[in-house]
């Protein structure tokens, strides 16, 4: 089983956003792992960038609208998630 992290750059972060950055990563990565297992149970034999979108649409329908919005993932991190989901793996 892959476990996954996100991870902010401290460097793109204000003030407040860097006080808050550990509980706001444990909230995305969360997400994140939620949103990529719903997928998997669900997978049926979609193409990448299908999985790709699903799993985000996904992840920022489980977060606060505010933190949603400003959820921008790297691609290629969230193309490896989605290539795992289509692999059959699941994420703890």
């Amino acid at each position: 089983m892959p476990e996954m992290r996100v991870s902010l750059d401290s460097d793109d972060l204000n003030a407040v956003e860097r006080k808050l950055q550990v509980p706001l990563e444990a909230q995305l990565t969360s997400a994140l792992e939620q949103a990529a297992n719903r997928v998997a149970d669900q997978y049926d034999g979609q193409g990448e960038d299908e999985v790709t979108d699903w799993i985000l649409r996904e992840t920022r329908g489980g977060l606060h609208p505010d933190i949603a919005e400003g959820f921008q993932p790297d691609e290629a991190k969230l193309r490896e998630v989605a290539r795992a989901v289509m692999r059959g793996e699941r994420f703890v």
